[in-house]
């Protein structure tokens, strides 16, 4: 099967050198991650997520599935049609958005778990090997745990008490339910983090916009993962827009089944077994778009915002709380927001109570913010805080809607020495400094050229430092040349071909 999509792939022409060495190294890779087994599963088409990783901690997020490899393109899809509330009458796009109801059609025969993409859930039991080099011999293991049928068949596990700066190695291990049988095997491996005191070159990639329907590498996924893997990156961010449940997910199985297919995609199944992860979630993988808790909505079917919510708990892995700081050695500190669980309505007029974040994260930040002593701080937001954005959109820190917050935490972040904001959201690269504050912004841009758009390629803004209408990654470098602390930020396309660059030294924002 694998061969069949590295032929269809390079018969569109649009092969390159990088591409295809990327593409060799990615099938090589995945055809060994599986260990055959006798007892033909479970398995783990879904691959694993590896997160939260701190100089300590980390988290392995595992699923099992009844098949070793997602449903083909050769599945069917559903339909959703709407009801209009005057008429009665099935419309393909409602009028009125948010009283039309969604009827979801499958065809004859079809359910959720026979879809194209789809990688059905099991029972069975999970277990994790994982060692440092000089543990091989004697590697430590967790006790076997049941997945939670409840929780898509999902478990993860809790990793403390790990060296900082160290590379550790992962076996995930299956068995079916009351069997001692071996199922499914998958390797993987993470580094932690650098202790506070420690000066370390540390890379990092940062995306947005992962469109299923706008893939770039056919079944194989998107082309930003092999390039971003080929920087060996110490970790990645994905700032929201994972999936996109707007138009299918009109309930918690078609929700699910988003997870399951761009996460068995051999692009990302790869890429994260290999590369440890932070998560944060937007609009689309909550519930809709510019989406708020309360929103009165029927365009979502019998999904609401609240299964959203604990769906992301359930599919990616995460501490205790969705907002959070991670310190990688002397000279980098990260800080992840939540957009989504604390805002206020969009539509509620703006004023100093209105809010994106809500005054407990608002505090956390601007408390751990000032304790920080990190050469280099980066805030990592899922949506913007300079823009500039278009004039009719009202669900960010760069809109008029939260004019009165956005003013207040760009005037709290340009206070920072040498603190820049990093941003998703936004379906285009671009580095702007607000002309107020001179706080700095990059904005990553989406995960494939063809979920590029929403902003003219001519419109460039006097604080426009950079744009560019394209797909592709936001690669960041912190290191020292010459015992100085850098931080180097490069824009990529999807294939990882520098665009853009911007090298920072201490005191570029100092006041």
């Amino acid at each position: 099967m694998r061969q069949a999509w590295c032929k269809q792939y390079i018969a569109t022409g649009r092969l390159g050198w990088i591409e295809l060495l990327c593409l060799l190294l990615l099938v090589c890779s995945v055809s060994c991650q599986h260990v055959p087994t006798r007892s033909g599963g479970p398995y783990l088409a879904t691959g694993i997520k590896i997160g939260e990783v701190t100089d300590s901690r980390a988290i392995v997020w595992v699923r099992l599935t009844s098949t070793p490899e997602r449903v083909g393109d050769e599945g069917p899809m559903p339909t959703v049609l709407y009801k209009n509330p005057k008429t009665g009458a099935l419309e393909a796009e409602p009028e009125e958005k948010h009283t039309a109801v969604p009827v979801v059609q499958f065809p004859k025969g079809a359910t959720v778990e026979t879809l194209e993409g789809a990688a059905p859930g099991t029972p069975g039991d999970v277990r994790l090997v994982y060692w440092t080099d000089n543990e091989e011999s004697s590697p430590r293991m967790t006790p076997w745990a049941s997945v939670d049928p409840n929780r898509d068949f999902t478990h993860q596990f809790v990793l403390d008490g790990l060296v900082p700066n160290t590379l550790y190695r992962i076996k995930v291990e299956t068995r079916r339910p009351n069997s001692q049988a071996p199922g499914a095997s998958l390797y993987g491996q993470f580094r932690t983090a650098p202790l506070a005191s420690e000066p370390a070159r540390v890379v990092f990639g940062v995306s947005t916009g992962q469109e299923y329907m706008h893939r770039d590498m056919l079944d194989l996924g998107f082309r930003i993962y092999p390039a971003m893997q080929a920087l060996e990156p110490h970790f990645f961010v994905h700032t929201g827009d994972i999936v996109y449940y707007d138009h299918l997910a009109k309930s918690v199985p078609l929700a699910r089944w988003h997870w399951w297919r761009v996460y068995s995609l051999p692009t990302n199944r790869e890429f994260h077994r290999r590369v440890p992860a932070y998560f944060i979630k937007d609009d689309h993988d909550t519930f809709m778009n510019d989406c708020w808790p309360g929103m009165k909505t029927t365009f979502m079917g019998e999904f609401t915002f609240e299964q959203g919510q604990a769906l992301f708990l359930e599919q990616v892995p995460m501490g205790e709380k969705t907002y959070r700081t991670f310190r990688w050695g002397k000279d980098l500190q990260i800080w992840l927001v939540e957009g989504r669980d604390f805002r206020s309505p969009n539509t509620m007029p703006d004023g100093p109570e209105k809010t994106i974040w809500g005054r407990e994260q608002k505090e956390w930040f601007k408390k751990t913010v000032a304790a920080s002593d990190a050469t280099f701080r980066v805030l990592i937001s899922p949506t913007p805080l300079v823009g500039p954005d278009r004039a009719r959109k009202g669900d960010n820190h760069a809109n008029s809607a939260f004019a009165s917050e956005g003013k207040e935490l760009r005037t709290f972040l340009a206070s920072q020495k040498d603190m820049i904001v990093i941003c998703g959201d936004r379906h285009w690269q671009y580095v702007s400094i607000d002309p107020e504050t001179g706080l700095r912004e990059y904005s990553c841009g989406p995960a494939s050229d063809e979920h590029a758009g929403g902003w003219s390629q001519d419109d460039k803004r006097p604080q426009h430092k950079y744009l560019n209408v394209v797909g592709g990654f936001l690669a960041v470098e912190v290191t020292r040349v010459n015992d100085m602390p850098t931080l180097i930020l490069r824009h990529c396309d999807v294939n990882g071909r520098v665009l853009h660059e911007d090298l920072l030294t201490p005191g570029f924002s100092a006041k």
